[in-house]
């Protein structure tokens, strides 16, 4: 693994080690994924399930729309819906307004977090008449996809088809995690490991709505951070909504930059 900031380092540091390790030299985060160079950005691209998007990129108000125009051009000729991940440091600074102009649309904006594992609490425990069941099956992902559905709304079966193929492919790289009232599922969260870097990365832990403020977040970071721990990772990253930013700076998340995705439809 890298090991390109020192302990302490200020948050400006931190940044430049995600960008070079989570972006800059990023890899394929999945199977059927491919990372590929064109020009000034750095893209992934795949069959469905496959997240295909823009990773990287370092434009200049003179290249920028041509690079835009171009990568709009290669998705739109294998048919694939695709999206711009713009962090507020990109350059040029108006590259998501370029983004709009070219037919993107921008979601939800969300605040990229990292936390050093060694400084996160490990022995957080579930509420009362909660318990942690691995996901590690279709069964587990069927879990899933019910907590997903009720708390993000519907559309998180892709997200369920990709995780299948990673516990068959690559099961080294991924942890999901399902908390249980009884036998009926309340939240679920999932972790990805990035082999090359110290990097592992938060994601899902969504929770139905009228389980919310009783903790079961908390223990799902927890879960997962032990995890990262037994797999040497060093730190945690998470783009975080609004809702889980405080629990998350609680906890020892830092923030780092603003995210947003541009998407373009296919």
């Amino acid at each position: 693994m890298h090991t390109d900031a020192p302990a302490g380092a200020p948050d400006d540091e931190l940044l430049a080690v995600f960008d070079r390790q989570m972006r800059q030299h990023a890899l394929p985060d999945g199977p059927g994924a491919t990372v590929e160079r064109s020009g000034d950005v750095l893209r992934q691209v795949g069959p469905a399930p496959v997240w295909n998007g823009i990773l990287w990129s370092d434009l200049t108000a003179s290249s920028a729309d041509a690079e835009i125009a171009a990568q709009v051009r290669h998705f739109a000729a294998l048919g694939n819906e695709f999206e711009w991940k713009l962090y507020a440091h990109d350059r040029p600074s108006d590259l998501g307004l370029r983004l709009a102009a070219a037919g993107f649309e921008a979601e939800p904006e969300e605040t990229v977090m990292v936390a050093r594992v060694a400084d996160l609490p490990l022995d957080v425990e579930p509420p009362a008449g909660i318990t942690l069941r691995p996901v590690v099956d279709e069964a587990g992902v069927a879990l899933m996809t019910r907590v997903h559905d009720g708390a993000f709304g519907p559309g998180s079966a892709r997200v369920g088809e990709r995780l299948l193929a990673q516990f068959i492919q690559a099961p080294e790289t991924v942890t999901a995690v399902v908390a249980m009232a009884g036998e009926v599922p309340v939240s679920a969260a999932r972790m990805e490991v990035h082999p090359g870097t110290e990097f592992a990365s938060l994601w899902g832990g969504g929770t139905l709505p009228e389980w919310r403020g009783r903790g079961i977040y908390r223990a799902l970071i927890a879960y997962r951070t032990r995890v990262a721990a037994e797999r040497g990772c060093r730190y945690l990253q998470v783009d975080a909504s609004d809702r889980s930013r405080p629990i998350l700076r609680r906890l020892g998340f830092v923030p780092l930059t603003l995210t947003t995705p541009y998407i373009r439809r296919a």
